[in-house]
């Protein structure tokens, strides 16, 4: 990656102190991307408004998140991924994406069953939901440029739903009516990670308030409004754990969070996302220094368990889950666990977990109830 630098959008916001110091640590990458190829693609299924479908996500291989590029969040390392100089063609973008249906030709029927080479993909076969992320702005031009983002439209016009990833700055409703004039039900996926301003200030280093978050469903809600016979809506990401949060403190700011999500008109989703340890970040130094513990999995059923009755669909997705870096248990149990989680995701019935125990719990139970954010973590 190139040396990053604070551009003047960037100029005053954040902890400057932090992100002088981010810079020097991303400076150290110095693997190298192809910008005709894509980050990662990979097919799933989603539980959206319209229910579970398979989807096809697709990370884009940018220039990078501007915020990231001046030092950026403490715990984001994917800025590492991204390719050097600051943006990609739009030739380029159009190839990656040209890769990742070549992709969906190839694996829908199961990574296990691929299909022969050259063979057609019937309508019925192709992912329903298109997931578009940048690892920064998806809406941000620098990122995607006006006339990457309407090919990009024009190309899954047939698809039914359309998710795409930026921050509140640059949600905009002319930019998505690219998406929804050629009849696509188009989501924002919006990093929020906590409806707590000073968490996000001060845990996360995000630079924008709950308030711009309600301004960026404000304007979604006015590209819905004008959308003829497709809808758009808001997917609201969180952050479960941020650093220089206890164990405790973080699964009742989750709480919080997601209730104060789904309670904004136009938000229809929230995704938890567990903390994991990448590298190149604030929470990688402080996982070296044995300063931080990403979540239990235990903390992850406990949010999804008490925010079952909101009037939104709750999901989570622990990547690296069982893993020292990533959210985790005891060992023994983090499979079943993680299982549990993704059955919720798709039933949205927190019955699911009554079938999961583990002795591990009494030690989750000690731990949220012991540790104290200045003398943290009390287990690995």
């Amino acid at each position: 990656m190139s040396q990053p630098s604070p551009e003047v959008y960037e100029r005053g916001k954040g902890m400057d102190a932090h992100n002088q110091v981010m810079r020097a640590v991303r400076a150290e990458k110095d693997k190298h991307y192809d910008p005709h190829e894509p980050t990662r693609v990979w097919l799933d299924e989603d539980n959206t408004p319209d229910g579970v479908v398979t989807s096809l996500t697709i990370i884009l291989n940018t220039g990078g998140c501007r915020w990231a590029r001046a030092g950026g969040c403490t715990m984001c390392g994917y800025v590492a991924e991204s390719v050097e100089g600051g943006s990609v063609a739009h030739d380029a973008l159009m190839d990656q994406i040209d890769v990742c249906l070549e992709h969906e030709a190839e694996n829908i029927g199961g990574s296990e069953t691929p299909r022969a080479d050259g063979e057609a993909v019937d309508a019925e076969e192709r992912a329903d939901l298109i997931k578009i992320y940048t690892s920064g702005s998806f809406l941000d031009e620098r990122e995607v440029g006006a006339e990457t983002r309407a090919a990009i439209a024009d190309t899954f016009a047939d698809r039914e739903r359309i998710v795409v990833e930026s921050l509140p700055d640059f949600v905009d409703r002319d930019k998505l009516a690219d998406f929804t004039d050629v009849g696509l039900s188009t989501d924002v996926a919006v990093g929020l990670e906590t409806a707590t301003d000073r968490v996000r200030h001060d845990c996360v280093n995000k630079y924008f308030d709950f308030a711009d978050f309600e301004a960026a469903c404000a304007e979604v809600r006015e590209a819905d409004a004008a959308a003829d016979g497709v809808d758009a809506g808001v997917k609201a990401y969180l952050l479960m754990k941020p650093p220089f949060l206890s164990e405790s403190e973080a699964v009742d700011d989750m709480i919080s969070s997601v209730r104060r999500c789904a309670a904004v008109d136009g938000c229809h989703t929230v995704s938890m996302n567990p903390c994991n340890v990448q590298r190149y970040t604030m929470v990688d130094e402080l996982f070296f220094r044995g300063g931080y513990r990403p979540p239990w999995l235990w903390s992850v059923t406990e949010v999804l368990e008490a925010t079952a009755d909101v009037d939104a669909i709750v999901v989570s997705d622990p990547v690296g889950h069982g893993s020292d870096r990533g959210p985790h248990n005891c060992g023994e149990c983090d499979d079943r666990v993680q299982t549990a989680i993704k059955d919720f995701d798709r039933r949205q019935d927190p019955a699911v977990f009554e079938q999961v125990h583990c002795e591990c719990e009494a030690t989750w139970e000690y731990v949220l109830d012991a540790e104290t954010s200045y003398a943290m973590p009390l287990s690995r």
